[in-house]
């Protein structure tokens, strides 16, 4: 009896036991649920959800006329949960009713798959359950919208299972125009305005409260709700004109092609303000290819016979004139132990400065600072430091090279450096101080601080306004100023650059220049020469400053300033002239009819012979049976001679009818614009000019 009481004591224990087990179970259990419920719910949410930094949207950099040149593009990643509820009811009644439909419309819109194929993938991927099924990458806005119309995927992303995660990826819509200038912001390695001015379009991030899905995917907890929410950057407008970098990069990619050469530089300032308007940077990267791989306008280089700009300056400043007479040794002159040559062994003795100059002779820049410098090199210096040759640009671009100035107590000075410097060795300043140099002359001694940003704006309105700046001093008297005129002109039409510049329609002044380059630790042993050509135009009036420097193959056979340099100068200069400057010059007075007694007109052959017969005058008729012919007389006179059409240059149109007018000018590409009624009494552009397609022509006609 005693043994079965203790065995029931034992299952009685044991069962009251195991009650009060459950009981602090389940009492447990609702503790945790009701009472530690939203704690524990908070830290299984903070294993899936976190706080994320959300980029700011970059501001946009435009063009001065308003075209964008680097913005940002939203792309887009395409997800499907296929986990999602609706799919899977009534069996997958929704996903195997729309799924023919959905794999049509993929096929159709990216053209890189089968119908078969999409169905195929699709249906493994929903049968598999998968919750972060990757449908396409990086997709743009508009397949992002088409995608979103499909039948199933209309429905949303609670129903359908689709998810757009989007990334702003930022792009150059004129693709690599000007690429080194303008720069790129796709990775931590900014370059250009995008590096320059990039706590201005960075903006400020944003937090957003995302939760983690399959495959490390985040998507925000709720669509729009931000913690702190993203401050879009702000934009910037710069002096880039889209037509000029255009017209200076295809100019100079030209040239390099045809010459082999390493890499080249061009750039277009604006004479009156400082403004660049354009800057082309080209390596080359393979055979026959360039691309903006490095910013050579900023990079220091030896500047070659440009730089006698400089020299003539000073000399002009201590008291010597154009007209002083100059030994130019015929080409060959020894000093310091050392020989200086001229280019060619002309064979010239006593000259002019002016004439020196126009030449480019080493020997004659060399004796000008022999002259007047070599005693007192202080002098020289001093004027260095007034043209802020000792100083950066200040142009708003980063990485620019800090020049390189040989002085007195150097290691590196030696009796010859300066009479070298004076035509361009035992220095090394970047293009764009080249540049800055020739505009102040241009600018008649005003130096203008060279910028490209003119503008900041915030949701399209102007937060702050960049204005050109001078600097406070002029770089050298106006009588000397006047002698510069005078000595670049006569570069273009005495000198180096004669033949570049035969028949050019506007007046040029500017300066070629050669140079032997070092090249690393071969130093000058390789032949490798620097063609450059700075100027201005038109000379009278300038209105932009232009640089070319390119640097040629080893030993190339043309390496010259005016041969390859000068064409590319000359190329854009051409296409600024006729698209910016001639519709702004008086029409040429010889267009205008004033006097009746004096006449040239322009007609067609068949419509003078009508006239003649009618009205019978003598006349010499040298036309040639031509279909346009100009006629001209003074009174009775009358001579009729052949008009030759060129496809590339403006005929005389004065004296013809607006019908045969229009006849000619639209065969040309021409956009016309006319005033007035009867014959062509004026063309704002002048015969035997060059003219380009598209190029729009004003004729004025009389009010008969």
């Amino acid at each position: 009896m005693d043994v079965k009481r203790d065995i029931l004591w034992r299952v009685y224990l044991s069962y009251i036991i195991i009650v009060a087990i459950c009981i602090a179970i389940l009492g447990k259990a609702f503790y945790i649920q009701q009472i530690q419920g939203s704690y524990w719910r908070g830290l299984s949410d903070s294993l899936h959800q976190r706080i994320v930094s959300i980029p700011a949207e970059r501001g946009t950099i435009y063009s001065e006329d308003g075209q964008m040149l680097s913005t940002n593009m939203p792309r887009f990643d395409i997800l499907i949960d296929f986990r999602v509820a609706p799919l899977h009811e009534k069996n997958g009644k929704l996903f195997r009713e729309k799924i023919d439909t959905v794999c049509d419309s993929l096929a159709y819109l990216f053209k890189d798959k089968s119908p078969l194929q999409y169905k195929e993938e699709l249906t493994k991927a929903f049968e598999a359950n998968e919750g972060n099924y990757e449908l396409k990458k990086k997709i743009d806005y508009h397949e992002y919208l088409k995608i979103t119309g499909f039948p199933l995927f209309k429905l949303g992303r609670y129903k359908s299972g689709l998810i757009a995660i989007e990334k702003n990826t930022r792009l150059n819509p004129y693709e690599n125009i000007g690429y080194r200038t303008i720069g790129l912001a796709r990775d931590e390695n900014k370059v250009g305005l995008e590096s320059a001015y990039d706590t201005v379009l960075a903006g400020q991030n944003g937090r957003q409260l995302v939760r983690a899905i399959a495959g490390g995917v985040t998507v925000p907890v709720q669509e729009g709700e931000f913690e702190v929410a993203p401050e879009t950057g702000k934009d910037i407008v710069s002096n880039i004109d889209v037509f000029i970098q255009q017209v200076t990069e295809k100019a100079l990619n030209k040239m390099m092609i045809s010459n082999d050469a390493q890499t080249g530089v061009a750039m277009v300032m604006e004479v009156k303000t400082g403004k660049i308007k354009a800057i082309a940077n080209l390596g080359k990267i393979g055979e026959g290819r360039y691309a903006e791989n490095l910013n050579y306008a900023t990079r220091v280089t030896e500047p070659g016979s440009t730089f006698k700009l400089v020299t003539l300056l000073n000399a002009l400043e201590h008291g010597v004139k154009l007209e002083d007479k100059i030994n130019l040794e015929g080409g060959l002159w020894s000093y310091g132990g050392k020989q200086v040559k001229d280019a060619e062994q002309h064979g010239m003795h006593e000259t002019t400065v002016l004439h020196a100059f126009e030449e480019s002779s080493n020997v004659g820049m060399a004796k000008l600072i022999v002259n007047n410098f070599i005693a007192n090199p202080q002098v020289y210096y001093k004027q260095l430091s007034k043209l802020r040759l000792d100083s950066n640009s200040g142009i708003d671009l980063q990485g620019e090279g800090r020049p390189q100035i040989t002085r007195p107590g150097d290691k590196l000075w030696a009796v010859t450096t300066l009479p070298w410097m004076g035509f361009g060795y035992n220095i090394a300043i970047a293009p764009i101080q080249t540049l800055t140099l020739y505009n102040s002359i241009a600018n008649n001694g005003i130096m203008m601080r060279p910028y490209l940003v003119n503008a900041i704006k915030e949701e399209g309105r102007v937060i702050k306004s960049i204005e050109p700046k001078a600097y406070p001093w002029m770089v050298a008297s106006p009588s000397t100023i006047k002698s510069l005129h005078t000595a670049l002109e006569g570069v273009c039409i005495n000198g180096t650059a004669k033949k570049l510049f035969v028949n050019t329609l506007y007046k040029v002044a500017g300066k070629t220049g050669t140079a032997l380059v070092s090249n690393g630790t071969k130093f000058y042993s390789e032949g490798i020469f620097q063609s450059s050509f700075v100027g201005y135009f038109p000379a009278e009036n300038p209105q932009y400053t232009i640089a070319v420097i390119i640097i040629n193959k080893p030993h190339a056979a043309n390496h010259f300033g005016a041969s390859v340099a000068g064409p590319v100068w000359k190329e854009i200069a051409d296409r600024l002239y006729s698209t910016y400057i001639q519709n702004k010059m008086e029409l040429a007075p010889s267009l205008r009819v004033k006097d009746s007694s004096m006449f040239n007109y322009a007609l067609s052959n068949n419509a003078f012979k009508t006239i003649i017969k009618n009205i019978p005058i003598p006349f010499i008729d040298s036309s040639m049976t031509k279909e346009w012919i100009q006629v001209q007389g003074v009174g009775v006179k009358v001579k009729a001679s052949p008009q030759l059409i060129s496809d590339s240059t403006m005929p005389n149109i004065v004296g013809m009818k607006l019908q045969d007018a229009l006849w000619i000018c639209e065969k040309k590409g021409l956009q016309v614009k006319c005033e007035g009624k009867g014959k062509v009494v004026s063309q704002s552009i002048a015969q035997g000019q060059v003219i380009i397609k598209g190029q729009q022509i004003q004729i004025q006609l009389n009010s008969n």
